[in-house]
């Protein structure tokens, strides 16, 4: 990394003024936050009970996450069928879908008019509750149930070719000599990536936890600072989540085990085993079911939000126009980010930019606030701290897409790039950003629809003339407006959807010319 940063010869500014900006924006905004609490007064049982429920949710959706996905991925790696690459893409859907949009189709799945209950009242039986924890583990279990079939999918393809056919002709059992041993060294990274994705989950605790008996950490800060106004309490738990997440991380980064497969010819792999009927029969049930799982309340969103666009407040244009506003700046500034972090590199910027991840949105937001507020009025800012947050939040995912390619790009056409005297910034323009396109956009893609559907901040601080389209569309819900609420659903995820195909293919338009 340093070597290629020399071969670049960019100033050193850039990647430092980016890693301060890293650092003040997350320690710097807590100690803001502790700054400006009046006292300490400790955390209360109902805050202890918020980590609690913080940490147990966290590892049941993680376990059922990584539990159910093991069939499911299992099941893809040894069936080919019509529509199955088209299926694997499909499932990294809802980690764009903004999260209010989810809820909404879990909503019209398993709420209490939901599809579910309604089965359930024409067979006589009782009606079922998605509020509390059950609704918060179902909602993560939706959105981190593709993310691990991706991940443990990946797994099963990595294992050569030629370890199946040696398999086959000894007639091994399949799933002690291979299957067993990848579980090993996949699940235990991806059963704590998502355990540290629902660490922090805001959005869902909001519109199906709440309660004493089913509030996060994340939560609990939202009221401490909404409600109570108590710094004190909202900085306290945002070091005891920060301490979560660290210890989560350091636990992944030391528990990933070596798979030991070795590297094979890259030939085709053929499977021998599953091929009786019996089996085909349950891994195709399994894909049946994941399929129906993570569709069928996207289909929902689409079927009752056409309906609901005759509902639509006239409010809903300047909040989509906000949205815009916020998804393009906090995009370009997260591209710019995360840009100069690649091409800076270094174990110094990757764990700045992991920051974000341990950091609690909120706490942020509240630290910003108190930081500008010697200057002007408070709720002013409302739209650029969110902006910020939002690029803060995306930049992590952004980088992990576009440092490879950096790498890729200077590692190929350094030598030649050195020859022509090309250094600077005439050489990232010239040789590494023609190369970076398709990653590029990937990530502007991913940046520009997770902050077009974040519900954080903005819910924090935001005045009626200040909403997003998530934050309507959270009014909508608790205002009973439901009919609103689903055309305003169709509306955010249209856009969220667009945003990203518009970014992701003009990043692969030519790209390779």
């Amino acid at each position: 990394m340093a070597r290629r940063t020399r071969s670049v010869n960019l100033p050193r500014w850039p990647g430092a003024a980016v890693v301060a900006v890293l650092l003040l924006l997350t320690l710097g905004t807590l100690a803001a936050v502790l700054w400006r609490a009046d006292s300490f007064s400790g955390l209360g049982r109902a805050d202890w009970a918020a980590v609690r429920f913080t940490v147990i949710q966290a590892f049941v959706s993680a376990l059922l996450s990584v539990g159910f996905a093991i069939p499911v991925a299992r099941a893809l790696s040894r069936r080919r069928f019509i529509g199955r690459g088209l299926l694997i893409t499909l499932l990294g859907a809802p980690f764009i879908l903004p999260v209010i949009v989810a809820v909404f189709g879990l909503l019209a799945v398993f709420g209490r008019n939901g599809l579910l209950n309604e089965a359930l009242q024409w067979l006589g039986l009782s009606k079922v509750s998605i509020y509390g924890f059950s609704g918060v583990v179902l909602a993560h279990v939706f959105f981190n149930l593709p993310l691990a079939v991706r991940m443990i999918l990946q797994g099963w393809l990595a294992i050569p070719a030629e370890r199946f056919r040696l398999a086959a002709s000894l007639g091994a059992p399949v799933g002690v000599l291979l299957e067993r041993p990848m579980l090993r060294a996949v699940l235990p990274g991806a059963f704590l990536s998502i355990f540290l994705i629902c660490l922090t989950s805001f959005a869902v605790a909001l519109t199906l936890g709440g309660g004493p008996k089913a509030t996060t950490v994340e939560l609990a800060i939202y009221q401490a600072v909404r409600l109570d106004f108590a710094l004190d309490r909202a900085a306290l738990l945002a070091a005891v989540q920060f301490g979560l997440t660290i210890v989560a991380a350091t636990v992944s980064f030391w528990i990933a085990l070596p798979e030991g497969f070795g590297s094979g010819l890259d030939r085709e792999i053929t499977r021998w085993d599953g091929q009786k009927a019996w089996q085909k029969i349950v891994d195709f049930g399994f894909i049946t079911l994941a399929v129906l799982f993570l569709i069928l309340p996207l289909m929902m969103v689409i079927l009752r939000g056409v309906a609901g666009l005759s509902d639509l407040p006239s409010s809903v244009w300047p909040a989509i126009g906000r949205s815009l506003a916020v998804a393009l700046t906090s995009t370009a500034l997260c591209l710019l980010a995360s840009l100069v972090l690649a091409l800076r590199g270094g174990r110094a910027v990757n764990v700045a930019s992991a920051l974000p991840l341990a950091a609690s949105s909120l706490v942020v937001g509240t630290g910003l606030f108190v930081l500008v507020q010697p200057w002007m009025n408070p709720a002013k800012a409302a739209l650029p701290v969110t902006i910020v947050m939002n690029a803060l939040m995306a930049l992590p995912f952004a980088l992990r897409v576009i440092e490879p390619a950096v790498n890729k790009a200077e590692a190929d056409y350094a030598r030649l790039s050195d020859m022509l005297g090309l250094k600077g910034w005439a050489r990232v323009r010239i040789v590494i950003l023609p190369r970076i396109r398709r990653p590029f956009g990937f990530g502007a893609g991913l940046a520009a629809a997770l902050s077009m559907g974040d519900l954080g901040v903005i819910a924090l601080f935001a005045t009626e003339k200040q909403q997003t389209l998530p934050l309507l569309m959270y009014q909508l819900l608790g205002s009973y407006r439901n009919d609103a609420a689903a055309g305003a659903a169709l509306v955010l995820l249209g856009l969220s959807l667009a945003l990203f195909w518009l970014f992701d293919r003009g990043g692969r338009v030519d790209a390779d010319a």
